[in-house]
């Protein structure tokens, strides 16, 4: 059999757009055949998934963790063992997140600089999926079966990590502007080039971004995964349909979505007999038939636990969510969510309880996501189906009586599903990204304000921090790693500077 020498860049720093011919080890990886290339795509092309998660692994290991600290749902507390609150002498690491901070890359508990490894390490993983895009064909005397489902895991997986580096490092997508809206650098062949960077329009990101999940759903057709750590048709025409949301595309939104659903595997879970922690069972576990795929790793699990083992603050859900669960509860409708989701802490907090082990808030996907997504999207094109599909997935999570929809509709319609996701998505890393795209929307945009209040190093309570709505304040976008912008000689251009805050 004919032998294919491929490059493989170990310690790969498409790195991280730019180091490329310095600071990466060169590795001759000879791959002859697609179990090969496939070693390569579980090995380096998937997200690493640490077993344990603690402060000092999420914080250099995990991805993206602080994601869940940015937006609504989350308020900073303090918290001893008893479940009262006391006075401890650290800050929790990722504070200026929370808070919003022109200095993300000072860690508040050792004030020491740390660097932004989220770039990077997406970036290792593309270059490694471009390697095997390129080859897959090659390789002829393995099946076509074989072949597409290799290149269909590998095309998805890159689609989905440009989405998540364009939501976290540039502006939402506004079609009007998207052509000349900085979005990130592409890259997309496998060839090593020494050269700087530039960043790509937001069109052109987009585009590569739906021509993969696209590309990714074809070759996976009638692929069945062994695990739901691979990804099949059914996660790429989810993550798809998400993307066309973000994009305000709502016919290939509805589009994608009622491709899903006519596959295999799209179930919900009834929560009026889910046995919950009584019977030693989270939301989030694998027993979930809702899971249709998961990689990467877990942040709730140690931000929003009494985590005082580890001498530093903790978190707790905001009251403004926790009001979300119970805002029909002299209807006497009640939202089976509020305890499957999380526990009561004992000064009437709430902290989640949600994800465990083997299962990622950093990237999951979710039945009952797709049925948001198609709601929306047939809200937003006025279509009456909208109220159908959203109470099949309130039949799932309401005890007895539903919500009032029926009588809903236009933008009253758009709010409520708006909410719904909010309270069945949450700490799944959607929340940050929705408020985003919400403010650009197309139709019935809506933007508003973030108050976290915050405490000192003492655990004083110091005041609240303020968020102003996108369009008015640069925090919305992360800096581009400061490394990235130093070793392209400016051009690879930064995202606006970020505001010294102040309390008030």
């Amino acid at each position: 059999m004919r032998k294919y020498v491929i490059l493989i860049l170990c310690g790969l720093l498409f790195n991280s757009c730019g180091k490329f011919l310095e600071e990466f080890s060169q590795d001759l990886a000879y791959a002859e055949s697609c179990t090969d290339l496939d070693e390569i795509l579980i090995g380096n092309g998937y997200m690493d998934q640490p077993t344990f998660a603690t402060e000092a692994s999420i914080y250099g290991n995990g991805y993206y963790p602080y994601i869940h600290v940015m937006d609504d749902d989350v308020v900073m507390t303090i918290f001893k063992k008893d479940g009262t609150r006391d006075v401890i002498n650290n800050l929790v690491s990722f504070k200026n997140f929370y808070d919003w901070s022109d200095q993300l890359t000072i860690n508040p508990k050792t004030e020491e600089e740390w660097e932004d490894r989220d770039w990077e390490k997406m970036y290792s993983h593309i270059a490694y999926l471009n390697v095997i895009i390129a080859h897959v064909k090659k390789f002829t005397n393995d099946s076509v079966e074989i072949r597409n489902r290799i290149e269909g895991e590998a095309r998805f997986l890159r689609g989905a990590y440009y989405y998540l580096l364009v939501n976290l490092y540039a502006n939402p997508y506004v079609k009007e502007t998207a052509s000349t809206d900085m979005g990130v650098p592409l890259n997309l062949t496998e060839d090593i080039v020494d050269e700087h960077y530039k960043r790509n329009s937001m069109e052109e990101c987009y585009r590569v971004i739906v021509e993969d999940l696209k590309a990714a759903a074809e070759k996976l057709k009638g692929v069945t995964q062994p695990t739901i750590y691979r990804v099949n048709e059914l996660a790429a025409r989810v993550l798809l349909s998400r993307v066309y949301l973000y994009m305000g595309e709502w016919q290939l939104a509805l589009d994608e979505c009622q491709k899903a659903l006519a596959l295999e595997g799209v179930e919900l879970m009834d929560l009026n007999s889910f046995p919950g922690r009584e019977g030693n069972r989270n939301m989030l576990d694998v027993q979930n038939p809702e899971i249709v795929f998961t990689q990467g790793y877990n942040a709730t699990t140690l931000f929003y636990k009494d985590i005082s083992y580890f001498m530093i603050c903790s978190f707790a859900c905001s009251e403004e969510l926790i009001s979300l669960y119970n805002q029909w509860d002299d209807q006497g409708v009640k939202d089976l969510r509020l305890n499957a989701f999380f526990e009561l802490h004992g000064d009437e907090q709430y902290k989640v309880a949600k994800v465990v082990e083997k299962v990622y808030d950093c990237f999951v996907i979710r039945s009952a996501e797709l049925y948001l997504n198609k709601a929306e999207a047939e809200a937003m094109l006025d279509k009456a189906d909208a109220k159908q599909t959203i109470k099949t997935l309130l039949y799932n999570r309401f005890e007895g009586e539903i919500p009032p929809v029926d009588g809903l509709s236009g933008k009253d319609l758009v709010s409520f599903i708006r909410d719904e996701r909010r309270r069945e998505l949450c700490f799944e890393a959607h929340r940050w990204f929705d408020l985003r795209r919400y403010a650009v929307s197309p139709k019935y945009p809506e933007k508003k304000s973030i108050r976290h209040e915050t405490y000192d190093k003492n655990g004083v309570l110091e005041g609240d921090y303020v968020l102003k709505p996108y369009g008015e304040d640069p925090a919305w976008v992360l800096p581009i790693p400061g490394y990235e912008i130093v070793y392209n000689q400016g051009n690879l251009v930064d995202n606006p500077q970020r505001v010294e805050r102040e309390l008030e």
